[in-house]
């Protein structure tokens, strides 16, 4: 591949370079696309393969023990005490029965469990409740359990998003379930700086039924060979799906598994030392920043064909380093370095565009006028810069249930209010690019949040807000007139006329016009859409919502102007205040849609 043309630099790549690792680290720290990146999870742990668990074993109070037994559930405790004598006859190394037995039933049956667990010391109680000083309910409480040696432990599990994939050390003052039982069986204590702050990663042998598991029934006929159970870790729980005890794990697939199968799971993984665990923070940074920079600096010295196949290629090694030290027990992020990786790479192919076509108009050109040249020039840079806004907002947008239509409209209608209120045809037609990327600082906002159907809490809302200082952010210290322009929008178009709004609190005419121009636009669009949290509104409601906030949300002459071009017509008072036919009808509409401060709640 031959070389390219010598302006390349890095200072030429710098841009391109620094877009890719802010977008990389933004989606790194805020947590953006974080159900994508479990997924990644579920798939690596799918092509893991993986050999029999040795060391636990599940007796499972299934459908086949409810059928054989004809009993309801919970079982009287003296069918339980009886399962604990079997397990203690047939040589279980450590018995964890993940039931609770926190509530009194009758004297003899609690008694008849409480005797069985004592000629099996050692036996772990499971429960999902604790004092603030570790005390439970189990049998009595922890005394009566140390009476006889037997062991409380906590049954609480981590999940992400819906899906166990973590388990804690401990919960307050009471270990957990696989931390007592391995402690117990090994004499040796589990180190709980094998844990980090969001518990252990469980290092799951595949889906549902990996582990050696037999029926509840068969174990208390004397069915089951004892060899099975014999110097084993015997988790007893409930599989039966009608019970509920069921849950969703990265190895499940559209199957879900039993807390006792997770359970197991977990004791494998601490039995083992914990093998699976997360990459560093500074260990993901790192990757974020080599795949950022794979395409900017792959066209130093190749044209445009051998950085797309730089880019593939760093992509293709990059996901068989992720799976091959998956398998050695580290978990490297996927989703954030790639999409770093893309980014760099577009943006590196739209600027070689830019150059290079810069380039060809210089030779085909050089006899033509030096203002010919430079109109020329500056065309196919605008061109390119606003493809790059146009694909860039269309990105973020659909992240949040928007398509092109929300873009091209406020395009539109900031281009149109601009022209009315004043600003020359030039400012205006920058506008309406520049408006495209008001919400790009979304980029960095979890979907949990921003996607969420129904009205956010006081915490996400705040999370959400900081949408205005990301895009702000991301947009910053660049020397394009539009750039600069959109930063401008982005940071401030949730400003308020009254200075109630956010970041800054800006008032009156601190507000950018840009901004308040924008917030006009947005907001009268955004009410005409459905949203996940909101029904779409009239136009004579919405309009009626905008001729409201005048004053309060929105610049007086601003909004003045916007409704003369939609033809809603105001009147002025001898007061000076403005009213509308839609006023009263719109307040209501706008306490209906939530937002406490009688405006339009729009995120």
């Amino acid at each position: 591949m031959s070389s390219p043309h010598p302006t390349w630099s890095l200072r030429t790549i710098a841009p391109a370079a620094l877009l890719a690792v802010a977008v990389g680290l933004a989606l790194h720290w805020l947590g953006g696309l974080s159900g994508l990146e479990q997924s990644t999870v579920n798939t690596r742990f799918s092509l893991r393969s993986t050999s029999a668990p040795k060391g636990v074993a599940i007796v499972a109070i299934d459908p086949r023990t409810f059928a054989a037994l004809q009993l309801r559930w919970p079982f009287p405790r003296s069918v339980d005490g009886d399962m604990i004598d079997r397990l203690h006859q047939d040589g279980a190394a450590e018995i964890v029965y993940d039931v609770q037995f926190t509530t009194p039933t009758t004297p003899a049956q609690d008694q008849s469990l409480y005797q069985a667990v004592a000629r099996a010391p050692g036996t772990v109680l499971a429960t999902s409740q604790e004092g603030p000083h570790g005390q439970t309910d189990i049998l009595g409480g922890n005394a009566n359990l140390a009476a006889i040696g037997a062991l409380p432990a906590s049954s609480n599990l981590i999940s992400d998003d819906g899906v166990i994939d973590r388990f804690p050390f401990d919960t307050g003052q009471l270990d957990s379930l696989a931390v007592v039982a391995v402690q117990h069986d090994t004499g040796h204590a589990v180190s709980p700086t094998a844990f980090s702050g969001r518990g252990a990663l469980i290092d799951y042998r595949g889906g549902p039924a990996s582990f050696p598991t037999y029926s509840f029934s068969d174990v208390l006929d004397g069915k089951v060979n004892p060899s099975g159970l014999r110097g084993r870790i015997v988790v007893v729980g409930v599989t039966d799906p009608s019970l509920h005890d069921v849950y969703a794990t990265p190895t499940s697939g559209s199957e879900l598994m039993s807390g006792a199968e997770i359970w197991a799971n977990a004791i494998w993984t601490t039995l083992h030392g914990i093998p699976l665990d997360d990459a560093s923070s500074p260990l993901a940074i790192i990757c974020i920043l080599l795949l950022a920079l794979v395409a900017p600096l792959a066209r130093l010295r190749w044209r445009a064909p051998g950085v797309a196949v730089a880019a593939v290629v760093a992509a293709v090694v990059y996901l068989g380093l992720t799976w091959l030290v998956f398998d050695a027990g580290l978990v490297l992020p996927i989703v954030a370095p790639l999409v770093a990786l893309a980014v760099g790479t577009v943006a590196i192919l739209v600027t070689g565009s830019v150059i290079d076509g810069r380039e060809r108009e210089r030779v085909s050109h050089q006899n033509e006028l030096l203002e010919e040249r430079v109109a020329e020039r500056t065309h196919e840079l605008r061109d390119s810069q606003l493809e790059i806004i146009r694909r860039l907002a269309q990105a973020v947008e659909q992240r949040d249930f928007e398509t092109g239509r929300h873009l091209e409209s406020i395009g539109h209608l900031t281009h149109e209010l601009a022209l009315a209120v004043g600003l020359d045809p030039g400012e205006a037609e920058l506008l309406r690019h520049a408006s495209m990327l008001h919400d790009v600082g979304k980029v960095g906002i979890p979907d949990r949040i921003l996607l969420k159907q129904g009205p956010l809490q006081d915490r996400e809302r705040a999370i959400v807000n900081q949408h205005t200082v990301i895009g702000s952010e991301i947009l910053s210290d660049s020397p394009s007139a539009l750039v600069r322009m959109a930063e401008t929008i982005a940071r401030s178009h949730h400003e308020r006329w009254d200075g109630s709004g956010y970041p800054d609190g800006l008032r009156g005419e601190e507000i950018p016009l840009v901004g308040r121009i924008c917030a006009v636009c947005d907001v009268y669009d955004a009410l005409l859409a459905e949203r996940p949290y909101k029904a779409a509104w009239t136009r004579e409601r919405a309009l009626g919502e905008i001729a409201s906030q005048r004053g309060r949300h929105f610049d007086p002459a601003v909004v003045d102007a916007f409704l003369r071009l939609r033809g809603a017509a105001t009147e002025r008072g001898d007061e000076g205040r403005d009213v509308s036919s839609g006023r009263a009808q719109a307040n209501g509409a706008a306490a209906a849609v939530g937002d406490p401060s009688d405006g339009p709640a729009v995120r």
